[in-house]
Order: structure tokens, then sequence, then C-alpha cells
């Protein structure tokens, strides 16, 4: 029996008993002398029996109201062991990636009623003694509406170019989710289809991946296969905990790695430390095939996160404080990320979370006469270095990261003017919740510092959770970029894009 099952037989019993007990001595009225006895025996019997439906309205509603708590314990229990990747029971499927657990909730209590579907799991489709099934879907409908931004730029070489405006509807994402264990608990995987509508007809529109991984104890949990490279916060396993609906800010876009092959290792450390390694292909492997790959393995990537007052930072290290924390939560954390790259290993322009070492008015390095002067990079070296903090109390948030970037150790084909590159950058993210569970509001502001422009951009949005579940959420915001370094399909952002863009998203995420 579980705990929950505990729960429910108990409370009824201990609730009910006391009850019983004040209507068996509740005071009868006098009876009339004058009545024949059973008239007096049935008004004795009828007062009784109001008074028990009374209490018994009201034993309802409380043991509704127990069982909430109940429920909101389990939830906030659940997800605080996932974040210290503590072992689950074997009775249950936990998510597999990104670790940890990303996707909890302290929601109602009707989400972990018996049912299919299970929070941090998704819709278990299968359970038993040897293996165990659950499905999991990320998927969201976007308006994209980039009327607001000027129709031209001009680069920091004197090249003018067309800035292509979008207003379009669009299935954004979707990504079908097959997670699971077998014979052990410890060994598990998860495998996917993952697809972004915006990019149809570009390479990597479609992938099918996933990964699979072993924990071998609190402190190592092996990883093979697909995942994001921790070089961010968002590419650390944060997604889909952010306030964005699946856009990072402009500066985070501009510095990060992306989605590779190779292996992975992460783990709990002692006082409050988490970390996170990997050895992968390349920076960003969507879109590039094994014969694009130079020989060797040459691409390094960590993070190291302490959590010094709670020991944890809600799900998936992520942003915002849905789950509400009672207690001042402190995250503070470092990245670290190096890669020899050329220009078949990057991926094409609008492949699908795609990874682009740019200048900062938004060349891509490896691009023919990239600086104007008829030569081209044809290798480069790749480190960046993020510092990362933030904090979390009673639903709000404040998150900020700096970013420091050296390109250089060039193999070229012709003249280019420099021998190395450096930029750096930082991101602001703040919100609240306006109702708890429902309603939150977000700022974020971000800026690149760079050799060849300093843009930046500004968002505010609102974010509605109409069934009190973090799973289901209704998004708007304003988005405001000034000369953006970045930009493909997915996203918001266009290269060299000055002005307004306001986007509406309805999605769901479990």
């Amino acid at each position: 029996m579980t705990r929950l099952d505990c729960c429910r037989f108990l409370l009824p019993v201990l609730l009910l008993a006391p009850s019983i007990a004040h209507a068996q001595a509740i005071p009868t009225a006098p009876a009339d002398p004058t009545a024949p006895a059973d008239i007096q025996q049935r008004e004795r019997v009828q007062l009784q029996l109001q008074e028990l439906l009374r209490s018994r309205q009201d034993l309802s509603a409380m043991q509704q109201s127990m069982q909430k708590q109940i429920a909101d314990f389990d939830a906030r229990i659940a997800a605080l062991e996932a974040e210290l990747g503590m072992t689950p029971p074997k009775d249950e499927i936990v998510q597999l990636a990104p670790p940890p657990a990303a996707e909890a909730d302290s929601g109602p209590a009707s989400q972990t009623e018996e049912g299919p579907f299970k929070p941090g799991t998704g819709l278990v489709l299968a359970e038993g003694k040897n293996a165990g099934l659950a499905l999991g879907v990320n998927g969201y409908v976007r308006y994209l509406n980039q009327g607001g931004l000027k129709p031209t730029f001009t680069d920091s070489f004197g090249r003018t170019f067309q800035v292509q405006k979008r207003q379009d509807i669009q299935l954004n994402r979707l990504q079908l989710q097959f997670r699971g264990w077998m014979f052990d608990e410890r060994f598990r995987w998860t495998f996917y289809v993952w697809t972004q509508n915006p990019s149809q007809g570009d390479p990597a529109q479609v992938v099918v991946g996933g990964n699979i991984n072993y924990t071998f104890s609190d402190a190592l949990r092996l990883w093979a296969g697909i995942f994001s490279i921790p070089s961010t916060r968002t590419t650390a396993q944060s997604f889909p905990n952010w306030l964005m609906i699946d856009h990072r800010g402009l500066a985070d876009e501009f510095f990060r790695g992306s989605y590779s092959q190779g292996i992975q290792a992460t783990g709990k450390l002692p006082y409050r430390f988490f970390y996170n390694v990997s050895i992968t292909d390349n920076l960003s492997i969507l879109g590039v095939s094994a014969s694009q790959l130079a020989f060797g393995l040459d691409t390094y990537s960590g993070a190291l996160y302490w959590m010094p007052t709670t020991g944890e930072f809600g799900p998936g290290f992520g942003f915002g404080d849905y789950e509400d924390h009672q207690h001042v939560a402190t995250l503070f954390g470092v990245h670290y990320t190096k890669s020899r790259e050329d220009a078949q290993e990057q991926p094409s322009t609008n492949s699908i979370e795609n990874s682009q070492i740019r200048l900062s008015d938004g060349t891509v390095i490896f691009s023919p006469n990239a600086f104007n002067t008829g030569g081209k990079i044809t290798k480069a070296t790749y480190q960046m270095l993020d510092l990362d903090a933030g904090v979390k109390y009673r639903g709000w948030s404040l998150d900020g990261e700096y970013y420091f970037r050296w390109v250089n150790d060039f193999d070229v084909v012709g003249p280019i003017p420099v021998t190395r590159l450096y930029d750096s950058g930082f991101q602001v993210l703040a919100s609240g919740m306006l109702k708890p569970r429902i309603l939150q509001a977000y700022v974020m502001g971000s800026k690149v510092v760079g050799e060849y422009g300093d843009p930046w951009d500004a968002a505010v949005g609102l974010t509605y959770y109409p069934f009190e579940h973090k799973q289901v959420r209704l998004n708007t915001e304003i988005l405001y970029m000034n000369r953006s370094a970045i930009g493909y399909t997915a996203v918001p952002y266009t290269v060299g894009g000055t002005g307004w863009v306001w986007t509406l998203n309805v999605g769901t995420w479990f």
C-alpha cells in the first residue's frame, strides 16, 4: 500500500470518528408528552440525521482540502528528490531527459491521483516489474508578427541586406518522447521524434534521436547519444522550464552551443554542488552528417552548479518560480566549452536548434568573404565561459548570466584582417507569479558587446496556466531587437533585425 493509499484509507476514519461521536451525543428536542412513542422516536432520528448530513458535508470539504495538501507535499517531495538525483521507486517511471526531472509540478491534487499522467514522467503507457514506458509531448502553436522590423540592415563592412519579415501561424515545435526503463530502473532511455515546421524543407527539419543512460549512484549518471551540451543554463537540460516559450535571449542564442552526440556525465557532489560534463562530436550536430565531421572528438563542455541555501533550484535548474519556494533558493554556476570547428561541421542557417559561430553583426565567420577582404576562415577554435546566478522566493525570480567568448587559431584561405575574435555579453531575466499557479509575468534583456557591433534585445511577456498545471500554457510576448546578431526560422529573431516583434503561443509540455 502506497503512502497516498494509506492517507486515503485513514483520512475518512480519522475525520468521521469524532463527528459520529458528536452526532451520537446530539441533544434532542424535548418530546411532546402527548405524542405517541413512535412519533417521538422518529423526530429524534430526523434531528440526528440532519446533523449527521451537515457534519458529513463539512468533513467532505475538510477531506478534499487535506488530500490536496498531501498531494502538494508529494509533488514537491518528488521534485526535490529528482533534483537531488535520488533513485526513484521501482513502481515509477521517471523522466529520462533532461536531468534532473525537468517538468515536475507542484500543481493541484488531481495530477497525483491514479491515472495515466504523472508529473515529470508523462502519460504512463505501461509499467511493471521488468519495464516501464511513458509518452511525453512538447509542442506549441505560435503566431509570429515581424511587421515592426525595419526592411533592411547594413553590416559592419557596409554591405546592405534585406530583412525577410514574417507573419504566420506555425506548429512551431512538435516533439514526441518515449521514455522508459528495462530490467533495472537504473538503466533508462529516451527516444524521440522532433520537428520544427517553420524549417520545412531545410536539413534536419525532422530529427529521430535519443539517448540511453545508467545511474551508478547519486554522484554519477552516465549518458550516451544526443543531448544538449551544457554551454549555458538553457543548454544544460533546463528546457522546457524557461520564461520565454521555446526561445532564448539574443545574447544566449549568440554565445551558446547546441545539441550534439557523445557521452555525458551528471551527478550530485558534496556541499550542494551538481555537475554536468560532456565530450561530443561538435557544437551542433543537427543537420550535420558523420561524413562532414573532422577526425577526433574535439568538443568539451562542462557546468558546475552550487546551490548554497536549499540545495536545489526547482525542476531542471530552470527559470521562474512556479514552484513557489517558501525559503530563498539560490544558484551559482560556471560553464566552459571548447571546440575545434570548421565550415562543414557547422549546421546550415535554418537547421533546428542551430548554433552558428558569428561576428557580432551576424556574419557567419565561415562565410566566403566574411570580412569583405576576399579571404575565408576554414577552421577555428571556439572557447566560451559563462557565469550564471539566480535567486527564487515565493513566486519571484531573478537570473543573470555573463558570457565571454574567444575564437582564434584560424586556418584561412586568402587574407583576413584579424587573428582572433573576442566578444562578451550578458542577459538578465526577472519574473513573478501574479497569481500562484495561474498567471506569470516576466521581463528579459540581453546584449552582446562585440568587435563588430553591440546588438541587444528586450522582451516583456505574460503566461497563463488555464488548468493550474505547468504543463499547459498560453503566452504572449512583445520583443524589441536592435541589429540582431542571430536568427533562424524557429525563433522570433532575424539577422540584422531592428524593431518590434509580437508572438502569441499556446502549447503543452510534459
